[in-house]
């Protein structure tokens, strides 16, 4: 899929991370990997991804501050990010959405709406 750039995954499960990194690799995308919040900034700020899934409950930096921190940053500001989070309530969804967050997609993730979400970011 010529003419966009990677995706950073951002997961601390290692299992979902290689799970998730498989199948964005098979729908033809290039997936770069961070387990923590502090790693996706720095990943963000040096291979400018064309757009960030976000786990938000993470080590180190969780991803609301990571999204908060990637959002005052104006390497990082314009970057597109998915919250990918278990927490379905609507408060959560406009948590994320106030922290920065572009989208949001709870898990377990249904992977066809999560497509859909990214080809609207980053289209073919």
């Amino acid at each position: 899929m010529s003419g966009r750039g990677p995706i950073l995954l951002v997961e601390d499960n290692e299992l979902n991370r290689d799970m998730l990194r498989r199948r964005l690799t098979r729908a033809g995308f290039t997936v770069l990997t961070a387990g923590d919040g502090r790693e996706a900034l720095q990943r963000m700020e040096a291979e400018q991804p064309a757009l960030v899934l976000m786990d938000m409950n993470l080590p180190v930096l969780d991803g609301w501050n990571a999204c908060r921190e990637a959002r005052a940053n104006p390497t990082t500001r314009a970057i597109p990010i998915i919250a990918l989070t278990a927490h379905a309530m609507a408060a959560d969804r406009q948590n994320a959405l106030g922290a920065g967050c572009d989208d949001y997609a709870t898990k377990p993730i249904d992977f066809p709406a999560l497509l859909e979400k990214i080809e609207a970011f980053c289209p073919a």
